[in-house]
């Protein structure tokens, strides 16, 4: 069980979260997201990241992202994943990966709105490396902190790793995990559960779900 922690947009606070335990951590390249970081800020904020956990991966959040923008999006930048989170086809998915490369990992969020549209997970299992499952709320593309019924997820066994999104906080993420325990996710990924304001994590509670994390890893090694 891994933790990623998204949206932020300082150096000295992603080097505190990354030194906590965090796994991954992530930065928004949505322009029109609270939690936008500028291309030119992003890889002194992987190298803080870096310092602190040599084995944190640093994670860059797109949707749709259009050619001219893949300059920004290669591992150059300090980067090692790239998450899209917009409406990006298989197809695209793997025109994406021709271009940037094989050392960069893909993974392709999925806005669940309906326990059908799980079964869009198939269709991406051969082009990307994992999956990242999130709610869907109108207009918005993710830290939202709305929830997907756990109960929709406890028959999904997709053919790929995938991450579980949406409301995680260290209140809610004991039950989830307890309730998806037969076939749980490779990972967790929280935002606006750990925050004072957009981009502003409170790294009081980011201490609090690394230890929620940790409990659940326990429990499955006992």
């Amino acid at each position: 069980m891994l933790l990623k922690v998204c949206g932020l947009r300082r150096p000295a606070q992603a080097a505190a979260v990354a030194a906590l335990g965090a796994d991954a951590i992530g930065v928004i390249a949505v322009p029109q997201s609270p939690r936008w970081l500028e291309p030119a800020q992003r890889p002194a904020l992987f190298e803080a990241m870096h310092l602190a956990r040599p084995e944190c991966l640093g994670v860059v959040v797109v949707a749709d992202p259009a050619d001219a923008e893949l300059e920004h999006l290669t591992p150059a930048a300090g980067h090692q994943v790239l998450q899209l989170h917009g409406g990006e086809t298989p197809e695209r998915c793997e025109a994406l990966r021709a271009a940037l490369g094989s050392d960069l990992i893909l993974w392709k969020a999925l806005r669940i709105r309906a326990q059908a549209d799980l079964d869009q997970a198939e269709a991406y299992a051969a082009v990307v490396d994992a999956l990242l499952l999130d709610a869907w709320v109108p207009d918005q593309l993710g830290g939202t902190g709305h929830r997907i019924p756990i109960e929709w997820l406890e028959g999904f066994r997709p053919r790929l790793p995938w991450w579980l999104a949406g409301g995680i906080t260290p209140e809610r993420l004991p039950k989830a995990l307890q309730a998806l325990a037969a076939a749980p996710p490779v990972g967790v990924d929280a935002s606006s559960g750990v925050e004072r304001a957009p981009g502003d994590k409170d790294l009081g509670r980011v201490k609090q779900l690394v230890a929620a994390v940790a409990a659940f890893r326990q429990d499955r090694s006992s």
